[in-house]
């Protein structure tokens, strides 16, 4: 038994030392210190792999980078977009580097290029209703900018505007081929768009997003070449430290492996390309005192909004289009839309829908809007396209005297029964919600196209001829579907019109 025990120790150490001695060989080609990995990538059989790999210059290659002088946060997890935090009013360095390849875009060599820095909102709601935003902000902060570009401590940045009509972005000139920094400052922190509710809410986050464009034929700086953007929240000075170190501490007590699902913190922030800013270029050219706002209403919102005290909003006069009554037809052009949206009171969200049209909006749901326009003017939207509309309270109709009379001459010249009994006196319905002297008397400024000024008294004709003055009280015994024939006399004094109903 002792010599199989022996022969068994021979056996292995003639095997360890032949494993041994074919470690060494590896180690005499690779080398006495560590391997590199690139060698081990270098044989054939991997280079056999690689070739089924498309070459590197197949894949986009940006022309710019931008980069921001400022830490990401640790708190992100690993396939979330980083998130860097600004302190209101400090000065943070953008580097605008040439990050083109040998012969890539040669027209702009030697050239200038334009680049625009916005602020703007992360969030898609808000994105939505920013116009409304930023009128907000500018009311309780009149004078201030959101985003301004610190001068003295830029480098290479040309032909600087700021527009008043767009007080989150900032535009300049610049050359590739030199270093450029831009320090910008943003003003407002991220409490200022969160609904003040109960206190310490969370902050919404904004994107900072550059967009660069060429010189085109025109001359005009036009032709989009590249658009990245990054994520940040703006706290009030010192406040951003504070919450980076808050995160980091925070980081420090989890453990190895709940730490592997977050990314580490950079000392500089990437912008990641992004699709351009819709807003066009060439609203910033002019830097006059009245230039055209790039977060104004579309060119439809110029249709004229007729007085909300004019007509009801259930029932709408003669001549107007089927998509401005009560409810949106699908076949309703973008146009039409557009009309129906200021006719209903809202025109704040014409720039919005302003590519949809009947069948686009209506569709739709209810969350949709409420995410879009907000929970009040969402659910009011939602109800003016869905509900069905309200029944008036009470119902009249008029006739103009004056072409009722002449259509009566007319059958009298014809001295034909057949004539009488085929005469048609158009009538026009009145629909009234507020059951008021003053609501009649816009109604029928509408009708009969008369300027509401105009009117000075609306009387009824009562017995023997007598004029009464219509007061509410009156509207408001009106049988209802009453008939009235609608006759005009001019003032005593000559200015305007006193209206009969008879």
């Amino acid at each position: 038994m002792a010599w199989v025990l022996k022969m068994d120790e021979v056996i292995e150490s003639g095997l360890a030392h032949d494993f041994d001695a074919s470690l060494s060989g590896i180690g005499q080609e690779l080398g006495a210190g560590a391997y590199s990995m690139s060698d081990v990538l270098a044989l054939p059989i991997f280079k056999q792999e690689d070739s089924n790999l498309p070459p590197d210059n197949d894949t986009k290659h940006p022309p710019f980078q931008y980069v921001m002088c400022a830490a990401t946060s640790p708190a992100v997890k690993l396939h979330d977009e980083t998130l860097t935090y600004l302190n209101q009013g400090q000065s943070y360095e953008i580097r605008l580097l040439d990050n083109r390849k040998m012969g890539d875009m040669p027209e702009i060599s030697g050239k200038l290029v334009k680049s625009i820095i916005r602020v703007v909102f992360h969030d898609r709601r808000l994105q939505y209703t920013e116009h409304q935003q930023l009128e907000g902000w500018k009311w309780n902060r009149p004078g201030d900018r959101l985003l301004d570009l610190d001068i003295p401590m830029s480098v290479g940045v040309i032909d600087i505007k700021t527009n008043p009509s767009q007080l989150n972005a900032v535009e300049f000139l610049w050359d590739p081929g030199k270093r450029t920094s831009a320090f910008i400052q943003v003003h407002c922190i991220s409490t200022e768009f969160t609904p003040r509710k109960h206190g310490g809410e969370k902050g919404v986050p904004f994107r900072i997003q550059v967009d660069t464009f060429k010189q085109a034929e025109n001359g005009e700086y036009t032709d989009h070449l590249h658009s990245a953007s990054c994520q940040i929240k703006v706290f009030k000075p010192k406040g951003a430290d504070r919450k980076q170190k808050t995160d980091r501490e925070k980081m420090e007590k989890r453990t190895a492996h709940e730490k592997e699902k977050y990314q580490p913190s950079y000392d500089t922030t990437i912008l990641t390309e992004c699709s351009p800013w819709p807003d066009t270029p060439t609203a910033f050219v002019n830097s006059s005192p009245t230039p055209t706002p790039a977060f104004t209403s579309t060119p439809h919102s110029t249709y004229s909004v007729p007085d909300s005290n004019s007509s009801s909003p259930n029932h709408q006069g003669d001549g107007i289009p089927q998509a401005s009554g009560e409810h949106l037809q699908p076949s309703a052009t973008i146009q039409e839309t557009q009309q129906w949206l200021l006719k209903h009171r809202f025109p704040t969200y014409t720039r919005v829908f302003s590519n949809f049209s009947g069948a686009d909006l209506l569709k739709l749901t209810r969350e949709d809007l409420v995410q879009i326009c907000g929970p009040a003017d969402g659910i009011r939207l939602y109800n003016a396209l869905k509900s069905r509309s309200v029944r008036p309270r009470l119902t009249i109709y008029v006739c103009q005297e004056q072409s009722r009379n002449a259509q009566l001459e007319r059958q009298q010249d014809s001295g034909s029964g057949e004539g009488r009994n085929g005469a048609i006196f158009v009538y026009h319905a009145i629909y009234l919600e507020e059951m008021a002297a003053s609501e009649v008397t816009r109604k029928l400024a509408l009708v009969f196209n008369i300027p509401l000024h105009q009117i000075n008294q609306v009387y009824r004709q009562g017995p023997t001829g007598i004029h009464i003055l219509v007061s509410d009280q009156m509207v408001q015994n009106f049988e209802d579907e009453s008939c009235f024939l609608v006759t005009t006399i001019k003032a005593e004094n000559g200015e305007g019109f006193h209206i009969i109903l008879k």
